[in-house]
């Protein structure tokens, strides 16, 4: 490969997109059809090289056939190669499967298969250029506010910061059941590899690249560039099996436990299947429902089915870190429930309060919860719910004022990764609630707060007016959020009766 880092392979692959762009191709298809292209470029590598050539394409499927054909031809050889393809199993029918060609101009499509594609030799980049290269286009992807690919992708830094006090190791099972790009799993893997790359034995390696790390995204387009970005750092390979499923997670009881569970599942409460839990009653077995036994409580509502998912992924003593929106923590009824067995059954041990305005979905309020999965036992496992609030007084942009990975530098501090929490220590931010105390708060009510907004407080202290501007407009997208879910809960609500 040429001398270009990942910057200037980003800028260089970016540019091209500005001309695209025109055509109406959006950031996430420019992205997506980059996927397909450097999946057969690769492929072709693998098949010319000296030491154990793979053919994973068929050769009338495959690179040379783009670079032979001009004009509409070539339009017609892409589409063929994306519609063949995508009837494959294992990782190539997960990047191919209902593939599209999103680039009308055979001229303009000629062009990036030569001269943007083409010139570099893929396979062998490090992963640092290549994967962090495809990483920043899938962040700029994210920008793209038209195109909703925000809502896939979670801010690096506070990504970063979640694998930080998790401390994934060579010898976890690790998984994100609604893992989006593939953030969550990339960021464990390169945390292993940093932490322990020196000392891995061949059978960790061989773990790691091979199913030691999975991940499950609803989304087909989602899910293919998941499975790029993981190929493009090191982890499966072209012709084995997709270490992505595309599926509905909540569809089925797990077939497998982990020992790590990483996820910020997708923002939205309400949801047209009703999952039915162990309290299900026969009445709720209607058209369309799941039934899960392993669930504790019978809902609707995505974001609390996605805890008892999460809960019932782990293994005894397994642990996760799992990004939640405010109304998990207050919600009644299921929530209630979910929220006792959590602080009982489980070591429900950490929770960070997260600012407004670092999620591309807008009108988020989220925070970050850290529990632990223990053996059956009459005692309550929670002994102490430790809160940081991370959100008073903090003011974020997606723009001007982005999350930067140092700002979490106090909350990982407070955390401890690794040590006992027993020699935790209260801050002004950082303060622990007893068992005892969290369980007699009215519906076990875990929204728990006490800084006082200084703007509230202090008439010099007010934000500047792009600064409120931006939170009326945060507080504005949450309430519709939330009266959307009413409104689809009551039709659902209405639906069932009328049946």
């Amino acid at each position: 490969m040429s001398t270009l880092d990942s910057r200037q392979l980003v800028q260089k692959l970016w540019n091209y997109c500005d001309v695209l762009r025109d055509d109406g191709v959006s950031t996430i298809d420019y992205v997506e059809q980059l996927t397909f292209l450097l999946f057969l470029k690769m492929a072709d590598e693998r098949a010319d090289r000296k030491m154990r050539p793979e053919q994973i394409v068929p050769s009338e499927l495959g690179w040379q056939t783009l670079l032979d054909a001009e004009g509409p031809a070539l339009e017609t050889q892409y589409k063929r190669i994306l519609t063949e393809l995508g009837r494959q199993g294992g990782t190539l029918g997960t990047i191919f499967r209902k593939a599209q060609n999103r680039i009308q101009d055979p001229a303009k499509l000629k062009r990036l298969i030569v001269d943007l594609i083409g010139k570099e030799n893929w396979s062998q980049a490090g992963v640092d250029v290549k994967g962090d290269a495809y990483e920043e286009l899938l962040a700029k992807g994210a920008e793209d506010a038209k195109s909703g690919a925000g809502q896939y992708f979670t801010p690096r830094a506070l990504t970063t910061a979640m694998v930080d006090c998790m401390l994934p190791t060579p010898d976890d099972t690790i998984t994100d059941p609604a893992c989006g790009t593939g953030g969550f799993l990339l960021a464990a893997f390169d945390h292993i590899q940093r932490h322990h790359g020196s000392t891995l034995t061949r059978d960790q390696r061989q773990k790691l690249a091979h199913g030691a790390i999975t991940g499950t995204e609803l989304v087909e387009g989602t899910a293919r560039l998941a499975a790029m970005n993981m190929l493009l750092h090191g982890i499966g390979t072209p012709g084995g099996e997709s270490l992505i499923a595309v599926e509905n997670a909540l569809g089925r009881e797990p077939s497998r436990r982990y020992s790590l569970v990483l996820a910020n599942p997708p923002f939205g409460r309400s949801s047209s299947i009703r999952m039915v839990g162990q309290d299900g009653r026969a009445a709720d077995r209607g058209d369309g429902a799941i039934e899960r036994p392993d669930f504790w409580t019978t809902t609707a509502n995505k974001q609390l089915n996605f805890v008892q998912h999460i809960a019932s992924l782990l293994e005894i003593d397994g642990r996760a870190a799992v990004v939640l929106p405010d109304n998990v923590l207050f919600e009644g009824g299921a929530g209630e429930t979910i929220r006792r067995r959590l602080l009982k059954q489980y070591d429900l041990h950490t929770m960070l309060r997260l600012p407004t305005g670092i999620f591309y979905a807008g009108g988020v309020k989220a925070n970050v919860l850290f529990f632990e999965r223990k053996r059956a036992r009459e005692e309550p496992w929670t002994t102490k719910l430790w809160v940081y609030d991370f959100r008073t007084n903090e003011h974020f942009t997606l723009k001007q004022n982005p999350l930067r990975r140092e700002h979490l530098d106090d909350f990982v501090a407070c955390y401890l990764p690794g040590k006992d929490r027993a020699e935790r220590v209260e801050t002004e931010r950082f303060k622990a609630f007893t068992y005892d105390e969290l369980i007699v708060r009215d519906k076990v009510n875990l929204d728990i707060t006490w800084l006082k907004d200084a703007s509230l407080e202090d008439a010099d202290a007010l934000l500047p007016p792009e600064v409120i501007a931006q939170e009326i407009v945060e507080d504005l997208q949450a309430a519709l959020r939330e009266f959307t879910a009413i409104a689809e809960a009551l039709a659902a609500r209405s639906s069932e009766t009328d049946g």
